[in-house]
């Protein structure tokens, strides 16, 4: 069972506050990257790099700070420490068990939205990766998605934000309300199905292992092999839950 945090009320209000107002401003700077035609606006390696620094490497940052305020360690205040085999263990498990259900689920989101005439889009980062020539770019935003993007939105959603309502007085709008908010963010209409069916798996996770660790390896596990189905055939990957 996953140890109660002590986070204050008013830090975690602060840390959300600030990652807001880092997404806002690095909204604002992707407007300003011209797109390559100068027409509508398409995933390009500028844009995707200034939206992944203002999201997940702010919250990198204003969560080193939020546990400065609370006088912890980062081992401390996540369970690093706790038995790290059984929680990397049962994160590739929860993955493997996952992933067939996610499949299924992005399948049938993708065909409903092609049934209602509307588009089912990537997300950025995806149709980043297929338009991406190779070279240092391409190793670069696999980088990002697999190891920078799990770290940051797990310390967020199940590290920070899950616990402090939970202990709050409220189980259950922690569980679905960061797992609703998990998915959301993501803009993807035919990902949020799965993306939801996931937030739930890496909650379980983390309340089962008291270590973060899992939820992360977890996370960092399903955004790999989801790329590399990506690389190997991209009209496979079509049907694919697209990396979170």
């Amino acid at each position: 069972m996953l140890s109660p945090k002590p986070w204050k009320p008013e830090a975690v209000l602060r840390l959300l506050l600030g990652i807001f107002l880092c997404v806002f401003v690095g909204t604002l700077l992707t407007l300003l990257v011209r797109s390559p035609n100068g027409g509508k606006p398409e995933p390009t390696l500028g844009r995707t790099l200034v939206s992944l620094v203002c999201f997940q490497g702010a919250s990198l940052a204003l969560v080193w700070r939020f546990l400065r305020e609370q006088e912890m360690g980062w081992a401390e205040a996540f369970g690093f420490r706790n038995q790290r085999g059984r929680a990397l263990l049962l994160g590739g498990l929860g993955v493997a068990v996952f992933f067939p259900v996610g499949q299924l689920l992005h399948l049938a989101s993708f065909k409903l939205l092609t049934w209602l005439h509307l588009d089912p889009e990537g997300q950025a980062a995806v149709e980043l990766l297929r338009g991406a020539a190779g070279g240092p770019a391409l190793i670069a935003i696999a980088l990002i998605t697999v190891v920078l993007v799990p770290l940051a939105e797990e310390l967020v959603f199940r590290g920070i934000l899950y616990p402090a309502i939970k202990y709050a007085g409220f189980p259950r709008l922690a569980l679905w309300g960061t797992s609703l908010l998990f998915a959301t963010i993501h803009f993807n209409l035919a990902s949020f199905p799965p993306l939801l069916v996931l937030a739930l798996v890496l909650a379980w996770l983390y309340e089962k292992t008291d270590n973060l660790l899992a939820p992360i390896a977890a996370h960092g596990l399903f955004n790999a092999v989801n790329l590399g189905l990506l690389f190997l055939s991209e009209e496979f990957s079509r049907a694919l839950p697209a990396p979170s």
